[in-house]
């Protein structure tokens, strides 16, 4: 996948017959002029970040791209009544990018103060943790002890664990793998104390590797919201609310978890 929005791959998707979407049967009502404020081009275009496994995977086919925020996504363009184009990304940063700057109308973040100046969120619709690893033999026990002078974790650039970290690491000092995907082997290959990332991540990459162990529980809870570009206004977050709170309430959001066979995300509560 290309590191660059100059080289990014605009996918014309369409919704496959028999996804099977069955908490969409009945369709919330959005407010009026929600197409118009989501989706100004006549076409709902979702940015899709691929470096959370928990939201996303690549796919074969014209999709690319499948997972929880594919499938609510085209959910939503089919409640405003429109098609829905794919901009698939690698990483948190470049769909920030594609949403600050408009060229998506949408996209699936965790919610950050940072992110906020120029994203607008709805609530959160999952809840994931993030997670430190470290090598076997790291004298490491406890997520307290990660945050020591001379300790170094690894993080992907732009996540929000590189941006919760930021703020309230004192002593440890971060280094930055180019994607969240990529960070448990920069982690090895720089010779890091700890990784840092999704659970659900850090524990595929423990499998593969051999010789890593997760640090027991978690340093942060993410909250995953959906949000568009702050500079459309009121009309346009409006409407992105009523339908998160529709996805959790109708049992959109966890059908997509149980498909996708999603382990150790919830559905977030009613805001």
């Amino acid at each position: 996948m290309p590191h660059a929005l100059s080289r990014r791959q605009l996918v014309h998707a369409t919704l496959l017959a028999g996804v099977g979407l069955s908490a969409c049967s009945t369709a919330t009502r959005l407010p009026a002029g929600a197409s118009a404020a989501l989706a100004p081009t006549g076409r709902l275009r979702a940015s899709i970040n691929l470096g959370n496994p928990i939201l996303a995977r690549r796919a074969e086919g014209i999709a690319q791209a499948a997972g929880v925020s594919v499938d609510l996504a085209h959910t939503l363009a089919e409640q405003l009544g429109v098609p829905m184009d794919m901009l698939v990304v690698d990483s948190a940063r470049l769909s920030v990018e594609a949403v600050t700057s408009g060229r998506a109308d949408i996209g699936f973040f965790a919610i950050d103060p940072q992110r906020a100046n120029t994203i607008g969120f709805t609530a959160p619709y999952v809840l994931i943790e993030g997670a430190y690893l470290v090598r076997q033999g790291s004298p490491l026990t406890d997520n307290a002890e990660v945050d020591r002078t001379g300790h170094t974790i690894m993080v992907g650039r732009g996540s929000a664990y590189d941006l919760y970290l930021s703020r309230e690491l004192k002593q440890a000092k971060l280094a930055h793998a180019p994607t969240s995907p990529a960070v448990v082997d920069q982690f090895l290959v720089q010779n890091a104390d700890v990784a840092a990332g999704v659970k659900q991540q850090l524990q595929a990459d423990a499998a593969r590797v051999g010789g890593l162990r997760l640090l027991p529980g978690r340093f942060m809870v993410i909250e995953q919201a959906m949000g568009a570009p702050a500079s459309r206004g009121a009309a346009a977050l409006d409407a992105l609310k009523v339908y998160v709170e529709w996805a959790k309430r109708s049992g959109l959001v966890a059908d997509a978890l149980a498909r996708h066979r999603i382990d150790g995300a919830i559905v977030a509560p009613a805001a």
